[in-house]
């Protein structure tokens, strides 16, 4: 039986993922000659943390390994351009909706690579922490929360789903045994490959739409 759903933020919850894209396009443009390495290095990677995107961009393309001072100044440059555009981006079709209908049924909860302070901070001030048992972000990596769920709330790896958009959040669900649900928006490819994936979705309200049929295929896996 299913208990509990864990949630990717951006892309997901929020129509966020472009916000940072732009916001490597915003940090890098005095690097134009690597600049569009850089976004699809960020856009192939979407479930790392920034901090980890900083350094391999620094060391491969700018030839010189960070320090401590230049990784927290691009850290505090980025979260300033994400945090002024994310309170204000629209949520995922049905997210809200779903969030709002499905809270009291299920224990919910959210990993993100965003930094854990400024994570929680967002969920706040986006007045959506009621909806959450907690919320993740990093420096966890995903794997790392889910298995944490899983032990500290002491679920089975079937009584739990996880909704990402992002082939490394697939990658995550497989590792601990987690069904997972894809995101593919419209007009993109799906990337997914169809093993241990229990569907894919345009959006959340498609998702409620199915739901009872997401859950009738969970009990017979």
């Amino acid at each position: 039986m299913l208990k509990a759903i864990v949630f990717d933020f951006d892309g997901v919850i929020l129509e966020s993922v472009n916000i940072k894209t732009r916001a490597f396009r915003d940090l890098f443009k005095d690097y134009p000659d690597h600049l569009e390495s850089i976004v699809r290095l960020h856009l192939d990677n979407t479930g790392m943390s920034r901090f980890d995107k900083f350094k391999i961009i620094c060391a491969d393309y700018l030839g010189r390994p960070p320090d401590d001072g230049e990784l927290t100044r691009l850290g505090e440059a980025f979260s300033r351009f994400v945090y002024r555009e994310i309170l204000h981006c629209p949520f995922v079709p049905g997210a809200y909706e779903f969030l709002e209908k499905r809270s009291g049924q299920y224990e919910m909860f959210l990993a993100s690579a965003t930094p854990q302070d400024e994570l929680s901070d967002i969920v706040n001030r986006r007045e959506l922490d009621r909806f959450f048992e907690d919320v993740y972000g990093s420096p966890r990596r995903k794997d790392e929360i889910l298995r944490g769920i899983l032990v500290e709330r002491r679920f089975r790896p079937a009584e739990v789903l996880f909704i990402g958009d992002a082939v490394d959040d697939y990658r995550y669900a497989r590792e601990a045994c987690i069904p997972f649900i894809g995101r593919v928006p419209g007009g993109q490819a799906n990337l997914f490959p169809k093993e241990h994936v229990v569907g894919t979705i345009e959006d959340l309200h498609q998702l409620d739409q199915q739901w009872n049929v997401v859950v009738e295929g969970l009990l017979l896996q």
